[in-house]
Parts: structure tokens; sequence; C-alpha cells
């Protein structure tokens, strides 16, 4: 009789036991609480169009959660909006003219911001002319009527085009001229030629009803100009703080970006279902124009997307010289960060 209260305890214990590994195995198999995702606030340089795909497409694959990000994007008006809004603290990431950012940081030294990708590794600067007016070549732009919006960053680098290809500037009539009348004006025969992004004047007067074969598109980087174009830039505070966001959101839009060159036509549609009144067949000209002219270049396909070469960057920056006055050349090179770019076999 002695026994049974030992016996009685012992079992107590074992089914104390089994129940207390039966609350450890729960603990291991619950599901663990869903890993916050890091907000990016993002801005483009302009308003939204086909060439802007790659960053809409990585939300709707869901590149950007999967790096654990939850990122909204915003359009702006001009190039020095986005640099302007990162430099304030307002955003965290942007893209932006690598060469509107170098001058601005030389401007306001203490600039806070950086270029951490090559988006456009040959920039969409272009001179946008009529045939019909006798323009097929840079020096056929001398005696004749130049419109430059001095809204759109091409036109600062009219100086550079000029230099390297021989023109007399004194022989260019330059009108400075609004954005919204560019292609109006070109189309209506007020004008000879326009400075512009290729892919935006080419495609809105094709569309204002000039024939095509009585457009000429001179891209500067194809007559002589070094200068890099787009690139995504970040706040230096941003990125010393969420070093992970940032290299999460460069792997996801490189991912995205192969799936846009493999399928522009599919990749296309993540903008245009953002556009009021856009056409598919129009935003995927400009995406293909950005393809062909501006992102998938000798270069880039010998190098992977994203990178700069500093032996360019330099030349580029020498250029630059010729139409901006530096206070300190020498550190303008600073403008780029590799250190956030994917590994090679990714990009």
């Amino acid at each position: 009789m002695a026994f049974v209260p030992s016996m009685r305890l012992a079992r107590i214990t074992l089914m104390a036991a089994a129940l207390g590994q039966g609350a450890l195995c729960l603990a291991v198999f619950a599901p663990a609480p869903a890993r916050a995702e890091t907000p990016v606030h993002f801005t483009l340089d302009r308003k939204l169009d086909g060439a802007a795909a790659p960053f809409y497409l990585a939300i709707d694959k869901g590149y950007y959660k999967a790096e654990g990000l939850d990122v909204t994007i915003d359009e702006a008006t001009a190039p020095l909006e986005p640099i302007r809004r990162l430099a304030a603290g307002g955003y965290d990431m942007g893209a932006g003219d690598i060469n509107v950012l170098i001058r601005y940081r030389d401007a306001n030294p203490g600039t806070a911001v950086k270029a951490l990708f090559a988006v456009f590794d040959k920039p969409a600067y272009a001179i946008v002319a009529r045939r019909s007016r006798g323009i097929a070549a840079p020096k056929d732009l001398e005696g004749k009527r130049l419109g430059a919006p001095s809204a759109e960053g091409t036109f600062a680098q009219w100086p550079i085009f000029a230099h390297v290809n021989g023109i007399d500037l004194a022989k260019v009539t330059v009108e400075t001229i609004g954005l919204p009348v560019r292609e109006p004006m070109l189309a209506a025969g007020e004008l000879d030629a326009v400075t512009a992004y290729s892919f935006t004047s080419y495609v809105d007067l094709k569309e204002a009803g000039v024939p095509p074969d009585d457009l000429v598109v001179l891209l500067m980087a194809d007559y002589g100009v070094k200068l890099y174009g787009n690139a995504i830039m970040a706040s230096q505070h941003f990125a010393a703080a969420k070093p992970d966001a940032v290299r999460g959101f460069l792997r996801a839009y490189v991912r995205a970006l192969k799936d846009t060159v493999r399928d522009p036509s599919r990749a296309v549609d993540s903008v245009v279902r953002r556009m009021a009144s856009a056409r598919k067949e129009v935003e995927l000209e400009r995406l293909t124009m950005a393809i062909r002219d501006n992102i998938l270049t000798p270069a880039v396909q010998a190098n992977g997307f994203g990178c700069i070469d500093p032996t360019r960057l330099a030349a580029a920056i020498d250029q630059l010289a010729l139409a901006y006055t530096f206070r300190a050349k020498d550190q303008a090179a600073e403008v780029f960060d590799p250190s956030f770019l994917p590994e090679a076999a990714e990009r």
C-alpha cells in the first residue's frame, strides 16, 4: 500500500513530461511571425512612360516583396526634382540623371545623395530634327532654329555636343521654349530641330502625324558624347541605415530589368495599366527604343547591368566641364558608389 502514492506520483510525473514534450513540439512547429517589410519611398525623374516599366514590373511580380520591401513610386516633373527630394530626406531612393547629380553635388557640397546603379549606359539625350529641313548630321544644324526646353536635361549637354562635332554655336539660333510646345512647334515647322530625350520626342512626333522618314534622331552618345545617363540613386542616410534594403531593391530591379529585356510587350503592361488614356503600342515603342539605344549597349552586354567604368566616367566629367564650371572637379567621380551592386553573376 505504501507504494501506491509513489506509483501515482510516477504516473503523474510521466504525464507531465509528455505534456511538456508536446508543448515543446507545438512551440517548434508554430508559424513564425511575418517579417515586417521595410518601406522604400522611390521617386522617378519624370512623368510615367514606357521606359519606366522595370520599376513597376518588380512591384507586380512581387520581386520587391521577396526582398522584404514595401516600395511606393512617385512621378516627378523635372530632372532636379528627384535629387532635391532625396537630398531633403523625403524620399529614400530614386531614378535620376547622373549628370544633373554631378552638377548638383558640386554646387551643393555635402549633398548626401549618390548614384548606385547605371540604368542608361548611354543617355537618351538627342537632337530630333526634320529631314525635310535639310538636317541629317550634326553640322547641318548650323543656320537652323533649335528649340530647347530649359526644364529638360538635354539642352544642358548641347555645348558638349556642339564642341565634339565642330558646330559653330554662333550659327545656330536657339529658342528657349516650354516642354508642352516642343513637339507641336517642330511638327508645325516653326522649328527645325529640338533637344529632347530620343524616345520621348520621336514617338510623340510620330503620334502627331510627322512621317517617320522625315524624322532624324541624332543620339548624342552616337556622336562623341561620352556621358552616362539615368541612374538609381539613394539618400546616403537611408543607405547607411538600411543597406540591406538598398541591396534588396537593386536585386529586385535587376530581376525585373532582365524580364523586361526578354519580353518588353508583357513588361510594358505594368506601366500602361497605371497611365490614364495610355496606348500600349506607343509606350511599347518608347520602351523598345530605350532598351536598344540606352540600356542594352555593347558595354552592358560585356560587363552586366548597372556598373560604371571609372575611366569613362572621368572622360564624361571632362566633357561636362565644357558646359559647366566645376568648383571641385576632382571630387565629381565620388558621385557613384558601386558597393551596393548585385553580384556580377546576377547582373
